[in-house]
């Protein structure tokens, strides 16, 4: 979720388009690229949903190098209305929300070093494109994601932190089951080889998914996840974007939050 507040700079650096709106990238974030899509691409086989596979056939991402928005933009207009938003890589809070309220998918234009395959700070554009996109080319995804934008804009500050649990839980780390068995639409998820085969093992613990629940559960951005929010079907995001959400966090706020399944940062890192 590019969500953080740009309190202080980031450590990473966004690539600027030129005035026809390409972006030039080296050959050494090109083969991070590649390096990335074959690992994840195997990883991914068997535990994905469907509308994630079609999402990604549709978008048909190069492998051998980083792809230009324009392209990934064109796929998202004509399936779902949506395209990209080329961001640095820290935006304010309400700049993800307008962005997301518009249809517009905020996406950082950095890469991560070879140094940090598994793991980095801040979402790069391989976590933006390859784990979010394919998403959001399905009808039920890109309306909750829309929604959940309009939402943020109007919402108090302590309402959007309630709202982040709820994005934490489904967009970056959701799980579905299907006829197929359970698979994986989170794009925190999708993009992680670790995350990919942590999430669907016996290690978490899997609930059905519930807003309430979801809204008042603690996480940590820098760990395994310990839980999992599974839903039925991506209808249920169809179904809950036409709910009272704001109602939800109400409620979510009254009853307070759930005892945190995860060591502090401070004990975890001792």
């Amino acid at each position: 979720m590019n969500d953080k507040p740009a309190k202080k700079p980031s450590k990473y650096q966004a690539h600027q388009p030129d005035a026809d709106g390409f972006i030039q990238y080296s050959d050494t974030e090109h083969s991070t690229w590649q390096t990335l899509m074959q690992r994840q691409l195997g990883m991914i086989e068997g535990r994905v949903c469907q509308e994630y596979l079609d999402g990604l056939e549709r978008l048909a991402l190069p492998e051998d190098r980083i792809p230009q928005l324009k392209d990934i933009d064109r796929v998202l207009l004509k399936s779902t209305g949506w395209q990209t938003a080329q961001v640095p890589a820290l935006i304010p809070f309400n700049t993800f929300f307008e962005l997301l309220a518009s249809k517009r998918f905020p996406v950082a234009t950095f890469i991560r070093t070879p140094e940090e395959l598994d793991y980095l700070q801040e979402p790069d554009i391989f976590h933006e494109i390859f784990g979010h996109c394919p998403m959001l080319t399905n009808p039920s995804f890109a309306e909750f994601t829309a929604t959940y934008g309009k939402l943020g804009l109007a919402a108090s500050k302590e309402e959007r932190v309630y709202l982040a649990r709820l994005y934490w839980m489904t967009v970056e780390f959701g799980l579905v089951d299907t006829p197929a068995g359970r698979r994986i639409y989170g794009g925190g998820i999708i993009s992680s080889p670790k995350e990919t085969l942590h999430s669907l093992s016996d290690v978490p613990t899997h609930h059905p998914f519930d807003p309430v629940d979801a809204l008042r559960t603690p996480y940590r951005i820098d760990i395994l996840q310990p839980l999992y929010y599974v839903i039925d079907d991506l209808r249920t995001l169809h179904d809950l974007a036409n709910r009272d959400i704001m109602a939800l966090v109400h409620e979510a706020m009254r009853l307070g939050l759930f005892a945190p399944t995860f060591e502090p940062k401070q004990a975890a890192n001792a």
